[in-house]
């Protein structure tokens, strides 16, 4: 799979496909083998429990909210402006504790199994089983750390 050039516009997703990831939606920009982008609303009280990508690079290009962050073993956050890298193999954990909504790009690079992963999370709902999540996502090349003690 080749990016096509071309211009992904506002408020919609490449198929026009918008998936709804565990009470978050995920809007696909640009998919090729070699990356994928994606935008993300994060509702308050949303979050990513701490996890390994251990064959992509992630990023994460915040538009309005503020992340809280777990990045391998240490807590921060990021505003608008910020980046936020994840490189392969290093845990990390995104939650919005805030009261506003999150806004923000997400990219990938390779792509790998991610888009996949999505579609079989989509509409799983918010008391989608976390076991169920866990081994899908395991299958899909995202490894989902034990919560902590």
């Amino acid at each position: 799979m080749t990016m096509l050039p071309g211009v992904t516009k506002s408020n919609t997703g490449i198929d026009g496909i918008s998936w709804n990831i565990l009470g978050q939606t995920y809007v696909p920009k640009q998919k090729s083998e070699d990356s994928m982008a994606w935008h993300a609303t994060l509702p308050r009280g949303t979050f990513v429990p701490p996890h390994i990508h251990p064959t992509q690079d992630e990023f994460i290009y915040v538009l309005e909210g503020r992340f809280d962050l777990l990045l391998n073993g240490v807590e921060t956050y990021a505003e608008p402006g910020d980046l936020i890298r994840m490189p392969m193999g290093i845990p990390h954990g995104i939650f919005n504790k805030t009261e506003q909504t999150i806004k923000c790009l997400f990219w990938v690079a390779p792509t790998r199994r991610l888009y996949d992963l999505f579609w079989g999370l989509h509409n799983l709902g918010p008391d989608a089983n976390p076991a169920d999540v866990v081994a899908l996502s395991a299958e899909h090349e995202v490894d989902f750390l034990p919560p902590e003690d």
